[in-house]
């Protein structure tokens, strides 16, 4: 693995600064906004060239979202996407679709994002049509490159999405998005929908493309042993922020934040024989139109103090790399 050893001079291709993407919430006569959903509530985090940044957290914390306003399908609400040198926050039409190319989405649902009308040649073509002018022979037999370097057959191009197992639409998912040979991908839990047996395939043939294609990823998930296979970076979501990031081996080892600490006791151990004191948090995640005051996870937190329910925490450096947003390190 001689990527990884090079990480450390490799320099930013994401920078996200402050970024906030909000819901606005109608209600009255004149459907008035009366306040928002503040999906990702200040979030900021860089990725190097060819690293994998994971983010994690439970349902509804943000990621999605978050991945989604870096590619604008969503547009933020406030702060700042800098990509390759470049502030995409605010671009459109022609200098957004450039932008396009360079970052790509495999979506959470195969079933979802492949057109059941058409046969798979064309979905996997279609992103190249729409950015080049090839040959419709220069065209296919790139198709076939792609089908093969995601490990299906030739024939699947003259098939239909109907035709295969959701292993292989999502290998169909991810020669698509690597047909414009982007430089950043954006997994939105690419194998939550997928059996486990099939789970841990396709993750393996990410980190293969990763290393060919000398690929960025930032991968979203809720499941931590799938973040722990796949990252090189881990940050942790709770209601919109980031509450926890640093080296997967940092974070996994040595957990700072109580959130953190809570997931990873919830991991089953591979070894049986080894009792883990399992962290059980009480209450639900609270609403991200109406957040608590201060630290966003003080009502749950074991080991929250006065101070917690009246500001909120800076993410700060704690160790070389490893950053918290918890009073408990100020």
């Amino acid at each position: 693995m001689s990527h990884t050893s090079n990480k450390q001079d490799k320099k930013n291709l994401l920078e996200v600064e402050n970024l906030k993407t909000y819901y606005p919430i109608k209600g009255g006569f004149f459907r008035k906004t009366v306040g928002n959903v503040k999906a990702v509530d200040n979030v900021s985090f860089t990725i190097r060239n060819g690293e994998t940044l994971g983010l994690v957290g439970e349902s509804g914390c943000g990621k999605s979202t978050t991945g989604r306003t870096i590619l604008r399908l969503l547009n933020p609400t406030d702060g700042k996407i800098i990509f390759n040198g470049q502030d995409i926050t605010t671009l459109g039409g022609k200098s957004l679709r450039e932008i396009r190319k360079d970052i790509q989405m495999v979506f959470q649902d195969p079933y979802a994002t492949l057109n059941p009308m058409q046969m798979i040649g064309n979905v996997i073509s279609e992103p190249i049509m729409n950015y080049t002018n090839k040959s419709q022979k220069a065209l296919k037999n790139e198709v076939l490159e792609l089908l093969n370097k995601v490990g299906l057959p030739e024939d699947a191009y003259y098939k239909y999405a109907h035709e295969f197992s959701g292993g292989q639409r999502q290998r169909i998912g991810i020669a698509r998005a690597l047909a414009l040979r982007p430089k950043l991908i954006i997994a939105d839990e690419p194998v939550s929908a997928l059996d486990v047996s099939v789970q841990s395939q396709v993750l393996n043939l990410l980190k293969e493309l990763q290393e060919e294609f000398d690929l960025t990823f930032l991968f979203i998930a809720h499941d931590l042993s799938v973040i722990k296979h796949m990252s090189d970076r881990i940050g942790v979501m709770y209601l919109g922020n980031i509450i926890e990031i640093g080296d997967k081996d940092s974070v996994y080892a040595e957990p700072l934040h109580p959130y953190t600490q809570a997931l990873i006791s919830a991991i089953p151990s591979p070894d049986p024989r080894k009792k883990k004191e399992r962290i059980i948090l009480q209450g639900d995640v609270p609403s991200p139109a109406n957040p608590p005051k201060g630290c966003p996870f003080h009502p749950r937190c074991p080991k929250a103090f006065a101070e917690c329910a009246l500001t909120k925490p800076a993410l700060k450096e704690v160790k070389p790399g490893h950053r918290v947003a918890c009073h408990l390190y100020n």
